[in-house]
């Protein structure tokens, strides 16, 4: 059965956030996963993240993490000083997922998070060094039994990879059964021909999946077509975690960084988001239950 998570920053404005909070707000309404940004670990010492673990253990919750590569550590840029660095940041960050006892590290962790600010005329070099740097840190992945999920995203939002075909290209150039597939249905809204044949072409590699409707409300909510999208996941039998990643309000980090320049709901008080999350944990109930027969 699958399991279904919420990211933080559903509720959050800023990155930085008290995870065990959320935690116990995802447990008490209803959900087995909270995701987070993996960053917040290394701002962590060790027994905050022991104390992150127990909290997260007592609760019934697992963790997740995910990631959107801060420019400094590109690890597909031409300049291999920023490749190298970029390369130990994500070592240390997958080290600290596994001393969490994390099993998944996903977003966009193989480039710079971001369109450049430079004419892309053939991105083969990016895709290359990209490549490169990401065989380097999955090894420390295989050495700490960390997923390590590259996300498709959309043209606004990276390069190197748009679509599921370029993602299934990329990580099967990876080689490793630690390598896996994130898709996200608000960015293969953008990307996609067609949804549920972008699922079905990865098949097995699709490791980890976010949900958020065509204008990152949650699901349900907007013109996504559900039934094609949980009909394609049990096609290809996925088993794996469904984590939704809304994004409704404006203001803080994360309303400039995802381009919020509205509320998306009414008043977004913490008590009217909690309403939305009870709102789309059900509704992806009904559509596991719907397509899977069980929920």
């Amino acid at each position: 059965m699958n399991k279904i998570g919420i990211f933080l920053n559903f509720w959050v404005k800023d990155w930085e956030a008290d995870q065990i909070a959320y935690i116990k707000k995802a447990s008490a309404l209803g959900f087995d996963i909270l995701e987070f940004q993996a960053q917040a670990l290394l701002d962590m010492d060790k027994e905050r993240m022991s104390e992150v673990r127990k909290a997260a253990l007592g609760s019934g919750i697992e963790l997740t993490y995910s990631l959107g590569l801060n420019p400094q550590y590109d690890v597909s840029s031409t300049d291999g000083t920023v490749r190298a660095r970029g390369i130990d940041y994500l070592k240390r960050i997958v080290e600290r997922i596994g001393f969490m006892d994390g099993k998944l590290l996903s977003g966009v962790n193989y480039a710079g998070w971001g369109s450049p600010d430079y004419i892309v005329d053939d991105k083969s070099e990016i895709v290359k060094h990209s490549i490169e740097s990401v065989r380097e840190v999955v090894k420390t992945a295989e050495d700490f039994d960390v997923t390590y999920c590259v996300e498709v995203v959309n043209r606004f939002e990276g390069v190197v990879m748009n679509t599921a075909a370029e993602a299934l290209d990329y990580v099967k150039q990876i080689e490793s059964d630690k390598a896996g597939i994130l898709l996200d249905t608000y960015h293969m809204n953008i990307e996609e021909r067609s949804i549920g044949d972008a699922i079905r072409s990865v098949g097995t590699y699709l490791k980890h999946f976010h949900t958020g409707e065509n204008n990152r409300v949650v699901p349900g909510k907007g013109h996504l077509d559900w039934d094609e999208i949980f009909g394609a996941l049990h096609d290809i039998g996925y088993e794996g975690s469904i984590v939704s990643e809304p994004f409704v309000q404006m203001g803080g980090e994360v309303g400039r960084d995802i381009k919020v320049w509205r509320n998306l709901i009414d008043n977004p008080s913490e008590e009217a988001i909690d309403r939305e999350a009870q709102f789309l944990l059900q509704f992806e109930k009904d559509m596991i239950r719907k397509h899977y027969g069980t929920a």
